[in-house]
Order: C-alpha cells, then structure tokens, then sequence
C-alpha cells in the first residue's frame, strides 16, 4: 500500500525533529518533567553518589518554607567555622533568612548554609534531621543528608533522579525560583548591615535558552554536580548530573532532546452532563465547569494514554457562590500524576427559603427524598 505524500512528510518531519538520547560524561545523569516527575533520560540515574553543594537546594527551600525569611540572624562563630565557600559573614554580622538563601543559592555560601542550620535548629545534628524529614516528603528513596552545605561527610548522599525530584519540587516553590533564577541579587549584612552584590555560579542562566535555576557544587570527591532547569513552550524539565566532567554541555544537550520529545498538550477539559447535587438550595444542581485549561509536557506516544479522574462530592450544601472550587479533576500517565485542575461552579445556588427555617438534618433528608 502506498503511503499519501503529505503523510510521508509528516512522519519523516517528526523524526527529523525528535533527537537521540544525549551521550554525556557524568557518571550518573537525570532528567525528568518537572510536573510529573517523571524520567526522560537516565544514566545510572539510582546510583547513589556525594552531591556537594546541590544540597543547599534542601537547605534553602526548608528555610524558605519555615515562614521566617524576613527574621534578622545574628551571625555568630559557630556558624561561620565551616570550610569551603563563603559569602563573606563574620561573627556578629545580622543578615535575613532571605539572605542567607541568597548567599546559598547564587554564592554557594557554606556559612550562609551553616548558619541557616544553626538558626533553625540550634546544631547541624537537628538541622540533619529536618532535612531528611523533607527528603521523605517528596519522596526521595535513595538519598540521606548529613550536612546543610554539601560538604563531605559518611552518610550524605543522593541519586541523579532524586536530586532531580528535589529541584523539582523547589523550582515549584515561587519565592525559591525567583531567587535560584538571579543572575546577581543586592543583599544587606555586616554589622551594621551594608549593600553587598552577589552573583550566580550557575553559567546556564546566560548560555541556554530557557535556563531559570537552579545550583551548582563541587567537592574533589563528588566532582562537578549540576541541577538545573528551564522551560520552553510550557514544558519544564529538570536536569541533574553528578560527577561530570562537562557538565554545561551535558544539561544543554539534555535539555535539547527533552524539548524535541516532549511538546505542551491541552488535556481534556470538557465536562459534559457532570454536575454537583445540591442540598437546600434552590436548585438541585449546579453547574461546573474547569477553572482554566490545564496542560501537560506529552511525547506524542503519552497523549493517548492519559487518563483523569473527576473528584466532586456526592452533594454539597446551599448557598454556592459561582467561581467557588467544588472538586478536582487529575491527571495519570502510567499510574503517575501529571496535572490537576479545579472544578468550579458556574452559578450561584442560594438557599431555598423554605429550607432556611429547617435544621441541619431536616435538610438533608429532603434532599434525599425529593
């Protein structure tokens, strides 16, 4: 049978566009969607292996979550008695949260990391500890930290794959990817605090397209380990090496056959003949409708193997006011979530005025026998 012409060029155009698996020189490499979390590309993408400084994304996004970013810390001597980088504190220097996270993220600061520790845990023992409480809450199987700078120690670890969970689920969090995202930020400390510039180490923000975070580490024992990110066309990958010898040229062609497979596709939105019961309310129903389109980062073979699952709830009570978020609609590739949107009311149901006058459980029973 002879294939149409149009259709010929159709398919050699895809194959065209699509590129091969990246050969690259770390020994271990990730890269995942950043939504779903799940894997592109992998190069012993389990293999556990030090991370260096790739953990202050750990440090940073606890400090960042534990709502005090604003707080002044006093700098104090056991914070700064730490080796390797810095970003310039002295003992009775007073700098925010928030720049601590500055200092980590762009500066790679070790002292900014140990003060962070110290500041809201009280020892790097305790700070060990929230640290690997948050591991397990994303999820991370395979990793265990020790120190809050990434310096070497027995029992610090981690995988490309779950270095890349973790950049992940940081670059979720919007204060964490503006800052990873600086090129150089203005930061106040010393004593008393003074205008100091920092700058980013992370050379792929000015040299890829797209590039947005996330942090960089060294140690002559981990090599040069890399997380990072970026996002074209509304697909958001995450990539991570360890121990690479070249590792900006690694993420770029990781990131160039990310986005050759991957493309942005608008998931079903349509919610035809689905509608919430409602109880005491002038009208039985109301009307529901997704709030916004979602999308997902799809190969072309995915697309047809999505599947989602309306979440509404058997009924709710009157008064509804349209816009209101009623459920949830989720997303599934192969068992795994990759999108989720709100289901919103249409309409505004008000009371029944009949019913105003009726008990909680009066109400409901008319409900159910109407």
């Amino acid at each position: 049978m002879k294939i149409p012409v149009l259709i010929l060029v159709f398919m050699l155009t895809l194959c065209l566009c699509a590129k091969a698996e990246p050969s690259v020189s770390a020994r271990s490499a990730a890269l995942i969607e950043m939504e779903s979390g799940r894997l592109i590309f992998g190069k012993n993408e389990n293999e556990q292996r030090p991370m260096a400084s790739t953990t202050k994304i750990m440090t940073s996004l606890i400090a960042i979550e534990s709502g005090k970013l604003d707080e002044e810390i006093v700098i104090t001597d056991e914070m700064v008695r730490v080796e390797g980088t810095s970003m310039g504190l002295l003992p009775g220097y007073r700098i925010t949260l928030r720049g601590l996270c500055y200092g980590m993220l762009l500066e790679s600061g070790n002292d900014a990391s140990n003060a962070v520790a110290f500041a809201l845990s009280g020892s790097l023992e305790e700070f060990s500890l929230l640290m690997n409480k948050k591991a397990a809450e994303i999820g991370l199987k395979n990793s265990h930290f020790v120190t809050p700078s990434g310096l070497d120690a027995p029992g610090h670890y981690s995988t490309a794959l779950d270095m890349a969970r973790l950049g992940a689920a940081a670059m979720k969090n919007i204060v964490f990817a503006e800052i990873a995202g600086s090129r150089s930020a203005v930061v106040y400390f010393g004593n008393p605090p003074a205008r100091r510039k920092l700058y980013n180490h992370n050379r792929l923000l000015t040299m890829y397209k797209g590039a947005n975070g996330i942090k960089t580490g060294f140690t002559k024992k981990s090599g040069r380990c890399l997380v990072s990110s970026a996002e074209r066309d509304g697909v958001r990958l995450v990539a991570v090496t360890l121990n690479a010898g070249d590792d900006w040229n690694d993420h770029c062609k990781m990131f160039d056959y990310g986005f050759s497979v991957l493309k942005k596709v608008e998931l079903d939105c349509s919610l035809d003949g689905v509608s919430l019961p409602v109880a005491g309310g002038v009208k039985s129903a109301c009307a529901v409708s997704l709030a916004g389109t979602p999308v997902a980062g799809l190969k072309e073979s995915e697309v047809s193997k999505v599947q989602r699952v309306i979440e509404l709830p058997r009924f709710e009570y009157a008064p509804i006011k349209a816009g209101e978020a009623v459920g949830k609609v989720r997303y599934y590739l192969d068992g795994s979530e990759i999108a989720c949107a709100d289901i919103v009311a249409c309409e505004d149901v008000e009371y029944f005025e009949a019913q105003k006058s009726k008990g909680l459980f009066e109400r409901i029973w008319a409900f159910f026998v109407k």
